[in-house]
């Protein structure tokens, strides 16, 4: 395995794990960095993968959330709300994902687009942050079934590479007068199905043309993409009522200007 692409792997890696769960775009940091890095070892498949590590990790985080969920699903009115709201807010994306999945491809080779949404939903998230002190929806089984379904449709706004599902998700959540930490778990875990369903999409639509040859390399990314995403999921649950949206909106704001100026400049 060839020495700069294993620390180019671990790096793309860790941008995947640092960036899929915050509203930061993974998907726009991973097409900035590997056009920076001039990473092309793992192809498509890695890229596709390595979201992987980031599943797993909310699927430890919410372990025991979700098993007991599933256990009183039978029998208690607040696990089948939670059960109908993550399901009711995936569908609009299952229904869309696959209609609208090569024109989304073919925005993920251009960087300009992603530098565009990056300012674009930083400026929103600046605007909309503002609303937390207004929140009136404090737990995930206590969103109603339409805004569930709302929070689903500007989900699919995240086709939009540079966009970040978790800032349309999150944004969109807060926008209804849910608060900052119920936001988030509700961005969370409904990315388990969406992510999940997404990944196993890709595979099968890119499978033909996908190469496996930087398998080792694929690997080291998805482990690093779990440990980093592990660490931010925790971190996020822990303290964004404190820290609100806006540092995270002004970051987006400021990535998207500089890398306007270095792709202007031939970068």
């Amino acid at each position: 395995m060839d020495t700069v692409a294993f620390w180019q792997a671990i790096s793309l890696g860790i941008i995947e794990g640092l960036t899929e769960f915050l509203p930061i775009s993974s998907t726009g940091h991973l097409i900035l960095a590997e056009r920076l890095l001039g990473f092309t070892e793992g192809g498509r498949a890695f890229k596709i993968v390595i979201q992987l590590g980031a599943i797993l990790a909310v699927c430890v985080v919410f372990a025991s959330k979700l098993l007991g969920i599933a256990r009183d699903l039978p029998r208690k009115p607040e696990a089948q709300r939670f059960t109908r709201n993550i399901l009711l807010a995936f569908l609009p994306a299952m229904l869309l994902g696959a209609t609208l999945y090569k024109q989304v491809q073919a925005l993920l080779d251009n960087p300009y687009v992603v530098c565009a949404a990056l300012i674009a939903g930083g400026v929103v998230i600046l605007l909309v942050d503002r609303l937390s002190a207004t929140a009136r929806v404090h737990a995930v089984e206590d969103v109603s079934a339409k805004s569930s379904l709302l929070i689903g449709g500007a989900q699919v706004l995240a086709m939009v590479p540079g966009t970040s599902r978790s800032a349309a998700t999150i944004i969109g959540a807060m926008a209804l007068g849910v608060d900052r930490r119920t936001a988030a778990e509700f961005s969370f875990v409904l990315a388990i199905p969406t992510m999940l369903a997404a990944t196993a999409y890709s595979l099968y639509k890119e499978w033909s043309v996908l190469s496996w040859d930087g398998l080792g390399l694929i690997a080291v990314g998805t482990v690093a993409a779990f440990l980093c995403a592990l660490l931010v999921v925790r971190l996020v649950l822990a303290l964004i009522a404190r820290i609100g949206w806006a540092p995270f909106g002004w970051y987006r704001i400021a990535l998207g200007c500089v890398m306007l100026v270095v792709l202007y400049r031939g970068g």
